[in-house]
């Protein structure tokens, strides 16, 4: 037995059991490898302890007698299937820290409703990762990937680059293996980006598809948790176990109308005259992206894409009115959210939490401050708010997406979802690539988006996005499965080592 100290004297026992205990929890039905908890324990205690430390994982279940105890139906459609959860959505078995140590202690002993749904159709919840402390909305400075309770998670590919986020620990742990699949959060490019850069698929569903009860909110607007693993099929098949409506989820109401076998179909989808549109103005500037790029554009057009290409420019006041929603809609939220804890925590509002960043500013805040929560908790314009919200919803949807589908009569629209992995710098934060993406547009107007590896760049993966209107959620994983299987790139595996130009 070892202990990994996660913060404030947490301490969390972590067990490296044998394939026989797994075996045994299902008496003498056979369980395929990909099912067995132990062996994932097994890889998070190899791979995530190795140097330099991963840090994908916070906390994991002790055993995996224990894993498979919570499971509803173990030959349900997901069959025992290991699933790690993102550390800002509640499970009943462990603290939802946010990767906050103002919420170290928040034990509430429940499960969000999409966990139920997971455990009901037979899903392992074998622990949970890290992220991006409050899922990156905490400061303008911040290093992706980081937090005071999980410290910084690594790109396995590349251990000195980022792994983006803020759903970093889910996309990082995916793809070394350490489950078979996991559940991020978005509220804009948390699930795509870390999935783009750890080479890994990622899908933000349609908001309402899944319910965000018991998820600690940013923006109930453009919140949503989703599916990320390494093949579309597996995507669809998690989405399916977590997809419906929750009552206490407004957003969710007809979610029921488009749930449904989300991997029906897709081992037959074809591209064979789907006309997709080619959003040249998000490739960015980097020639590696764009090499990579025009490979995926070739592959779509073998596979009988009829690509079109779209001139678009973004008009720069839909991110400042995000911004004004988000800021609103992350003081009201956090607010309701931590005044409802059950927990014993030091913390019910967000004044609160600023005021607990600066009484423990050398755990909190040695890289970074906390501008983003000090201004939000000044935005209390109504009707600013309510304005904001409209346009950026417009210009996003009914002016963005919609309009581009229609006015090019295409069916999805394609774009790189991100740059290569950049180095992480704690001292002055995140490097993102600029110009790339379309994934904005998406989050803001709360369509879905699908990112799908499409190659490498030096080394580092990069992933191809796909999206579509509202509620079009299986309609685009039917293209991304028919893409996945045109790809003529091979998917990097990850190194577990520094970035080197030879990729030695």
């Amino acid at each position: 037995m070892k202990h990994r100290i996660l913060a404030a004297g947490l301490a969390v026992a972590v067990l490296t059991p044998s394939l026989g205990a797994a075996q045994g929890s299902l008496h003498s039905h056979p369980v395929p490898d990909y099912a067995l908890p132990a062996s994932y324990l097994e890889r998070i205690a190899a791979r995530d302890d190795a140097g330099p430390l991963l840090n994908a994982v916070i906390v994991q279940a002790t055993t995996a007698e224990d894993a498979l105890a919570s499971v509803v139906d173990p030959y349900g459609p997901l069959f025992a299937r290991s699933v790690l959860v993102k550390d800002n959505i509640e499970t009943r078995e462990w603290p939802t820290t946010a990767g906050s140590l103002a919420l170290a202690a928040n034990m509430t002993g429940r499960d969000a409703p999409l966990i139920s749904r997971l455990r009901q159709s037979g899903g392992v919840v074998l622990g949970k990762t890290n992220l991006s402390e409050w899922a990156n909305i905490r400061s303008s400075r911040s290093s992706s990937g980081w937090s005071a309770v999980g410290g910084q998670t690594r790109n396995p590919h590349a251990t000195d680059r980022s792994p983006c986020g803020s759903s970093s620990g889910s996309g990082a742990a995916v793809a070394a293996g350490l489950a078979w699949a996991a559940i991020g959060t978005e509220t804009d490019g948390s699930i795509t980006c870390p999935a783009s850069v750890n080479g890994i698929v990622g899908f933000k569903p349609t908001v309402g598809m899944v319910s965000r009860t018991h998820i600690i909110p940013i923006s109930h607007s453009q919140d949503t948790a989703g599916p990320m693993a390494m093949r579309v099929r597996d995507a669809a098949m998690l989405l399916t176990a977590i997809a419906g409506s929750d009552p206490a989820d407004p957003a969710t109401a007809d979610a029921d109308d488009f749930a449904r076998d989300f991997t029906a179909g897709l081992d037959t989808a074809s591209l064979a005259g789907v006309r997709i549109g080619v959003l040249r103005g998000q490739i960015g500037g980097h020639e590696g992206v764009a090499a990579v790029f025009a490979q995926a554009l070739a592959d779509l057009e073998r596979a009988g894409a009829v690509l079109v290409d779209i001139e678009y420019a973004p008009d720069p006041q839909m991110w400042a009115d995000e911004y004004t929603v988000l800021l609103y809609e992350l003081r009201e939220g956090l607010d309701a959210y931590l005044a409802g804890s059950p927990a014993d925590i030091p913390v019910r509002s967000l004044d609160d939490v600023i005021a607990f960043n600066r009484a423990n500013a050398a755990a909190e805040m040695r890289w970074f401050g906390q501008d983003i929560f000090e201004t939000a908790a000044q935005t209390t314009d109504t009707q600013a708010y309510a304005a904001a919200r409209a346009n950026a919803l417009r210009l996003a949807g009914a002016e963005g997406i919609d309009r581009l589908l229609a006015q090019h009569d295409v069916a999805l629209l394609i774009a790189p979802t991100e740059g290569p992995a950049w180095p992480i710098d704690l001292v002055l934060g995140d490097h993102f690539t600029s110009g790339i993406g379309a994934g904005s547009l998406a989050a803001i107007a709360g369509y879905p988006h699908l990112t799908v590896p499409m190659g490498a760049v030096e080394g580092l993966p990069v992933g191809l996005s796909f999206i579509s209107h509202k509620w079009s959620d299986h309609r685009v994983l039917q293209a991304g499965a028919a893409f996945e299987r045109a790809r003529t790139a091979a998917l990097m595996h990850p190194r577990f080592a520094p970035w080197s130009p030879d990729g030695e």
